[in-house]
């Protein structure tokens, strides 16, 4: 008999939090409160967290003991009645996890839950409500002025919303991974790293079950898929600290469960989607991708099926399907500060060589293996450019993407203009997306746990027959998802993936042979079921990112929503133009401190002093100094600071700014010029009916402009023009540049000329000193290695004789000259067409 494998269930469930002055205690037990464990967490240190675990675990009995020791140990005089050492703080069922701000560490406990879906006899429970607890005693508590407000900002983000968490089912990962490495063989388990052995070996040693002919049973515990885990950050302190029972990982975003009864078979529809942790945000605030190829609004939605009269992963009948959404994977933006329903979509930046949505398209082959299929939904039409800009990009990153990929897995684009299709009284919206639903799940397959039923081999079915995947002993395998998009992943998304999840579903009943051909019609029990899961996934998800729920709805699309419901769509509109302009600002905030995207520290920028998050995004950007003119000029420069400038020498001690009210008039005088453009010139109007170049004449204004700079002074009814006189250099740049340098000054340039020698020792022609001549002059003479004529010296890149060699082998190859293959290239070119062939 060959050994068994079951996922480990947590021994932590149940949790009590005790409090004493110098230390917290939080006792854990399983379900059935037979074993515990206990975390001793310390009180004194201002600042830094210290968590001791014996790793122990305790029977009932030796947990009361240990109590009562410990609350006779704190007690304030030894054999004192009526007085408590110990005390019983917070009862809780997880630990979320552990944060600082600027003072000490909180930690945050789960307090409510409650069952949303049960899989495989494995709950999954929904965060009701949650408690944080300071840890360090008020007396060694050292304050901070701002620490209020990021708490605030923190619980802004609202645990009891959309949070899920299982203590034996792993969320993060696909039910067809879960059961996939259940499945592994024994010796496979053996060298993989996910396998955990609990301390006694056989977790059922202890109930008395005796294993039989070499067969055992092994706790399997798979890394989660740290991308779709919201609490990461969080456990991240203690995760090499604590045993793993402690670690309770928890995903965002929905999950929803709904019985089909089948002739009174009872079958469970559950439908989980998960939000990516990474690139996370709000509507307008997080659109495109990061530079790590993750995108904004990124969610995995999958939806199983299993048959509920047997409530086991092994023995039970379990079906899967995955489709993903998020936004379109090029570096783009909206700017909300126009106050627009429709802002402009804005290319931020050049990315010729598709690198973004290689690293996207990298991360969905790795998990989901190919084919990719992108089903892009946004308007191909427009009378202005808008949202085509992104089609036309994701058309051509695609297109040079497929260059370097094999003809069987490249990327499958499907273009598909929904509003367009809407609009028309001629086609049907939903039809069109059930032909394309089926040309998906055909290519991409679905999971199944079992073989396929002997009533498919009586009654075949030629939809059946055409479907993809892989097929396997144990059953089917999905290869490859389908990924959909619009611009803002909403409402055109929601009814698309709808339609191809109801597609799915019929495959996946007639797999389990629940059905007899693979299909499902509208209005049924089955699809309006399907629909209402639908709608509260989308209505949630909606919610997360947009700030309102669904505008469009599948009836919307079906043309059979009541009159009621326009009214209703002009009020989400509303809500979520409202929510999109005054509250995604903070909420971005909130999640950007809940996720570690941004760690408060003492002495740099607090979090609502950032212009911006893109930086904390984009890792790889460099900050950039601010480049404006007036941040490097003294700020007592004239109209016209420019060093280079003609003026007259009789002029230098003159200055136009002598009084205040001269000198407000110029700053004024400044200010609109830089926000007007220059008055044209005579040759600019006659020659602007044969150059229609605006651009080009209003550089050549402006740079007559700061050329010759004038003040217009209004006497009567003329004006007179009189030229600016410049102020001396002392006034000007604070400094008379002909004076000779201080000692101070003397004794910093002399660093740096020790610093230019340790530089320059290649060059020692170039290194000169700075001496003192005997008649008292200092001489100053360069020491930098570069030119004379020039700021910044560049070093023309090195290229060895090999990539020489390579270079110019392919210039002649476009001239049609080809190089003869060497010993190298043909055994490699055979080995090539052995295993590609034969």
């Amino acid at each position: 008999m060959p050994a068994a494998a079951a996922p480990i269930i947590s021994s932590v469930q149940k949790l009590v939090l005790y409090e004493t002055r110098a230390r917290y205690f939080l006792v854990g037990s399983n379900h059935a409160e037979t074993k515990y464990r206990v975390l001793k967490i310390d009180r004194t240190e201002p600042k830094d967290l210290v968590i001791i675990d014996d790793r122990h675990v305790y029977t009932q009995q030796e947990v009361r003991e240990l109590l009562g020791r410990l609350d006779l140990g704190n007690r304030t005089k030894m054999g004192q009645k009526g007085s408590s050492g110990l005390f019983r703080a917070v009862s809780a069922f997880g630990v979320v996890g552990f944060v600082r701000f600027l003072e000490g560490y909180y930690i945050v406990l789960i307090t409510k839950r409650r069952k949303m879906a049960d899989i495989g006899g494995h709950a999954i429970y929904k965060i009701e409500d949650t408690n944080m607890i300071y840890i360090p005693n008020d007396s060694v508590r050292i304050t901070h002025p701002d620490e209020a407000r990021y708490l605030r900002i923190f619980q802004n983000v609202d645990l009891s919303s959309n949070f899920y968490f299982s203590y034996s089912y792993d969320l993060s990962h696909s039910l067809q991974y879960n059961l996939t490495v259940l499945r592994m063989p024994l010796e496979m388990l053996k060298s993989e790293t996910t396998q955990t052995r609990q301390e006694s070996f056989d977790i059922f040693e202890d109930e008395g079950l005796i294993t039989q002919g070499g067969s055992g049973v092994f706790g399997i515990c798979s890394e989660p898929y740290m991308k779709y885990v919201w609490n990461g950050e969080l456990l991240d302190i203690i995760k090499n600290t604590v045993h793993r029972d402690w670690l309770l990982y928890i995903i965002h975003g929905f999950c929803g469960q709904s019985k089909l009864l089948i002739y009174g078979r009872p079958v469970y529809v559950t439908l989980i989607a998960r939000r990516s942790s990474k690139f996370a945000g709000t509507r307008f605030l997080k659109r495109g991708a990061s530079c790590e190829g993750d995108v904004a609004n990124e969610v995995e939605t999958e939806q199983i099926l299993c048959d509920a009269s047997v409530m086991s992963f092994t023995a039970g009948s379990y079906s899967s399907y995955v489709q993903v959404r998020g936004s379109v994977p090029l570096y783009w933006s909206q700017d909300i500060s126009t106050m627009m329903p429709k802002p402009p979509i804005t290319l931020d930046q050049a990315d010729p060589f598709a690198h973004v949505a290689a690293l996207h398209f990298d991360q969905m082959l790795q998990r989901f293996g190919s084919p990719i299929i992108i089903l892009n939904l946004v308007k191909e039409r427009e009378k202005r450019k808008h949202e085509r800009i992104l089609s036309e990009e994701l058309v051509a990153a695609v297109t040079y993407l497929n260059q370097f990929l094999p003809p069987e897995h490249t990327i499958i684009y499907i273009p598909w203009d929904m509003a367009k299709y809407t609009k028309s009284k001629l086609c049907n919206v939903l039809d069109r997306l059930n032909v394309i639903a089926e040309s998906v799940v055909k290519k991409t397959g679905f999971f199944v746990n079992r073989p396929d039923s002997y009533c498919s081999i009586l009654r075949p079915d030629e939809k059946w027959n055409e479907l993809g995947g892989c097929v396997i002993s144990t059953g089917r395998l999905q290869t490859g998802v389908l990924r959909t998009n619009c611009v803002d992943c909403l409402d055109r998304t929601n009814t698309a993936q709808f339609m191809v999840g109801k597609c799915a579903l019929a495959y996946q009943l007639y797999s389990l042979g629940l059905i007899d051909k693979p299909n499902l019609q509208f209005d049924t029990d089955a699809v309006r079921l399907f629909e209402e899961l639908y709608e509260d996934h989308g209505d949630t998800l909606s919610l997360q990112y947009g700030g309102s729920q669904l505008v469009h709805r599948v009836k919307t699309y079906r043309k059979i929503a009541p009159w009621t419901q326009h009214s209703k769509d002009i009020m989400q509109t509303l809500s979520r133009y409202y929510s999109n302009a005054f509250s995604d600002a903070d909420r971005q905030d909130s999640i950007n401190l809940f996720l570690g995207v941004f760690h408060p520290t003492e002495g740099k920028p607090h979090l609502w002093e950032l212009p911006t998050d893109f930086y904390l995004h984009h890792k790889n950007t460099m900050r950039l100094l601010p480049t404006r003119r007036s941040d490097f000029m003294p700020k007592t420069f004239g109209i016209d600071p420019s060093p280079f400038t003609v003026r007259k020498p009789d002029e230098t001690g003159k200055s136009v700014l002598g009084n205040k009210s001269n000198r407000e008039e110029a700053v004024l005088q400044r200010k609109t010029a830089a926000s007007a453009p220059p008055p044209p010139s005579e040759e600019a109007v006659s020659s602007s009916s044969e150059d229609d170049s605006g651009t080009d004449r209003e550089e050549e204004g402006s740079v007559s402009q700061r050329s010759t700079p004038v003040k217009m002074t209004d006497t009567g009814d003329s004006a007179k023009v009189t030229e600016n006189v410049v102020q001396p250099m002392k006034e000007v740049y604070g400094i008379n540049l002909s004076d000779g340098l201080s000692e101070e000054n003397l004794s910093i340039y002399l660093r740096f000329v020790q610093l230019g020698q340790s530089q320059h020792k290649q060059d020692k022609s170039s290194q000169q000193f700075c001496s003192r001549c005997p008649d008292g002059v200092i001489k100053l003479t360069p020491i930098s290695a570069f030119s004379q004529d020039n700021i910044y010296e560049v070093q023309p890149p090195q290229v060895d004789r090999k990539s020489t060699e390579i270079f110019q082998a392919h210039i002649q190859a476009s001239q049609g000259i080809m190089q003869p293959l060497g010993k190298e290239d043909t055994s490699m070119y055979r080995e090539y067409i052995r295993n590609r062939y034969l």
